[in-house]
């Protein structure tokens, strides 16, 4: 049975009425934020019925339950809506953002409705648990103008200094934090939702505590869908008043011992040592570890690795480790130490900044590798730019290595695109050397994607990638059946229903690319490994109902080997709360994959031969003799075999009809 005291608090406005009211949300209809989007998506608004950027599509901004307490790692912001990129609903999260949105006194902030005019919202709360909205609106010139310079900045740094200077008073007194997009949510369907930290006494951005909210779309579906620019929330409501046990340490002690063995500090530390530093490796970060971890296996030019020898594999790993990874390891452990949180009280300080920018893998690599870009400092050039634009890099790293493969196969030329030259993207001719022109390219090519500066990148910034590519396919018909290739060819990507699709993450992995529901995101089996399809799905399914538990409960999933192990156990003794965690997020993940079939965005089998070679490529590359056979012999049969096998299991796992 169950005996719960804990309500989730939901702000609902509507910015065209500049209205709003408060609800809440039982459990275990609701624990947490994802919970809230699908049912909000589902039984209330039913926007699947609607078009994508309709204001129907009400955009869920929450935390989990945890926050405000003892327990680091619980302050990550989820963001949960439908993706103009994949059609269905999609999560996105945001780290740190959160320790302060908890000032407000709510769990989650729903937008519904569309201002006519771009407006920001702000959120204050008070010690007693009220809350106060207010809306503001700028003229659209007036936000193009901000966006074009301020203060010496451009586009998201230039409105989050705007609204320092503007509203430093309230900001000050709430402790509050913005979230904002940038140009490319109102010009493209790959805009980030994009928070930098305050710092208040210095009255400056806290830069290297800034992260996105990027995989999705959301700071597109945010603008497009509602006219939102901004939100600014704080306040002086602390949530260990309502709920004592939260702040309990020794209670979260007692739970730690009893499952892991070890205090819950002790256990948090060990959990994070990749992120924070790895004494065997001696460097941290995903960026730190992944390089010298993967090794080879990372991908570079637009994932066209998969096609290399082990040995020019290891040519590229050797540049990208005494080029790309050297530099950042020496400056950032070795001589300056510059490690931050993301904007909670954290022992992983994952936060590695060199030279004043914030450096992850994902990003990093799409603008790095990925590319053909074997500088760091050219990289954070290029990072910095598309954190400006508000763009989600890892979007970008495949846009723009795709254009380039484009171009180095003839289906594109230069000036197709922008460009007056060519990149260098052949990597057995490729030379360190060439990494500044490359990235010189890649710096007007994501311009001219938010700007729309030719026919193409236009197509490509309203459609994305796979519609783009089918339109680029009639568009130049003539060079597609001279080269023999199509444009789906080189590029990687996931289809879902008849129009969307989305882009892995950087790993050479079967499950980054696998039908499931929600993807581009750590929801599924990443290792780069191979198996049969039954037992691949059958894993990446377990981690995408885990991965749910993580994200619906805020958080962060660096924490994730500790806070999955007592999971059940703080929602028993911290809020009351006796559920079957796995069961309630399987449910809910069946719901979302329901949402997909009402909006046609069921995953669909692989298009581009790419895609298809990077399933293949890895059994090779593991030697998975059975498999490698059937891909040699018959490889079309062969590759639709196992997407179909893999799917069926995971339907057959959460008892839904697929197509």
């Amino acid at each position: 049975m169950l005996m719960s005291r804990y309500s989730y608090k939901v702000l609902i406005v509507n910015v065209n009425d500049k209205t709003y009211e408060i609800k809440k949300f039982e459990p275990p209809d609701v624990l947490g934020p994802i919970d809230l989007g699908v049912k909000l998506h589902t039984d209330v608004y039913e926007s699947w019925k609607h078009d994508v950027f309709s204001d129907k599509n009400v955009i869920v901004i929450g935390k989990g339950p945890f926050t405000g307490g003892k327990l680091i790692g619980t302050h990550r912001m989820i963001v949960v809506f439908r993706s103009p990129l994949t059609k269905t609903l999609h999560v996105s999260t945001l780290g740190g953002a959160a320790y302060k949105f908890m000032g407000t006194g709510i769990d989650a902030l729903v937008i519904e409705g569309k201002s006519k005019n771009p407006t920001m919202i702000f959120i204050e709360g008070s010690e007693n648990g009220s809350v106060g909205v207010r809306f503001e609106e700028l003229g659209m010139k007036e936000l193009l103008d901000i966006y074009e310079g301020y203060k010496g900045r451009r586009g998201t740094y230039a409105l989050t200094l705007y609204l320092l200077d503007k509203y430093f008073f309230f900001i000050k007194e709430n402790n509050a934090r913005a979230l904002v997009v940038g140009p490319a949510a109102l010009s493209t369907i790959f805009g980030a939702i994009f928070s930098i930290d305050f710092d208040v006494n210095k009255r400056s951005l806290a830069l290297g505590a800034e992260d996105s909210a990027a995989r999705g779309g959301g700071g597109s579906v945010l603008f497009k869908a509602h006219n939102v620019i901004a939100v600014i929330a704080g306040g002086k409501f602390r949530p260990a008043k309502t709920n004592p046990k939260i702040n309990d340490l020794n209670l979260i002690n007692k739970i730690s011992r009893e499952i892991i063995g070890k205090s819950y500090v002790e256990a948090a530390v060990s959990a994070t040592v990749k992120y924070r530093f790895d004494e065997k490796m001696k460097t941290g970060g995903t960026f730190g570890v992944n390089y010298p971890h993967y090794k080879d296996l990372i991908p570079v030019f637009g994932f066209n690795m998969i096609y290399l020898s082990k040995y020019m594999r290891m040519r590229i790993h050797e540049m990208i480790i005494s080029h790309f990874w050297k530099p950042f390891n020496d400056e950032v452990f070795i001589k300056t130490k510059s490690w931050y949180t993301c904007g909670e009280p954290c022992v992983a300080a994952c936060k590695k900044v060199w030279r004043g920018k914030k450096v992850d893998y994902e990003p990093f690599n799409g603008l790095g590798p990925m590319i053909g870009v074997f500088d760091l400092a050219l990289t954070r050039r290029l990072v910095d730019l598309v954190d400006e634009l508000g763009l989600d890099a890892i979007e970008i790293g495949h846009i723009v290595s795709w254009i380039f493969d484009a171009i180095e196969r003839g289906l594109l030329k230069p000036e197709d695109v922008g460009l007056d030259s060519k990149p260098y993207f052949n990597p057995l001719e490729f030379r360190q050397q060439y990494s500044k022109h490359n990235a010189d390219l890649a710096a007007k090519i994501i311009e001219g994607l938010v700007s729309k500066k030719s026919t193409v990148l236009r197509l490509i910034a309203e459609k994305g990638v796979r519609v783009a590519a089918k339109e680029l396919n009639k568009m130049f018909s003539d060079r597609v059946r001279v080269r023999g290739v199509r444009f789906e060819d080189l590029v990687v990507y996931i289809p879902f229903g008849d129009d969307g699709y989305m882009t892995p993450n950087y790993y050479w992995a079967p499950g980054m690319i696998a039908p499931l529901f929600i993807l581009g995101r750590y929801w599924t089996n990443y290792t780069p490994t191979f198996m049969e399809p039954e037992d691949f799905a059958a894993s990446s399914l377990l981690r995408a109902i885990k991965e749910y538990e993580i994200d619906n409960a805020g958080i962060c999933r660096f924490h994730r080997r500790w806070a999955e192990k007592i999971l059940q156990s703080l929602y028993s003794e911290l809020l009351d709360i006796n559920i079957d965690l796995d069961n309630h997020a399987k449910t809910y993940y069946k719901r979302i994959a329901e949402y997909s079939v009402k909006a046609n965005a069921l995953p669909r089998p692989w298009e581009g031969s790419k895609t298809k070679d990077l399933i293949s490529s890895i059994a090779s590359e593991l030697s998975m003799k059975e498999w490698m056979e059937k891909f040699s012999s018959e490889f079309s049969r062969s590759i639709n075999e196992w997407w179909r096998r893999f799917y069926m299991k995971v339907c057959t796992e959460l008892n839904i009809k697929c197509e």
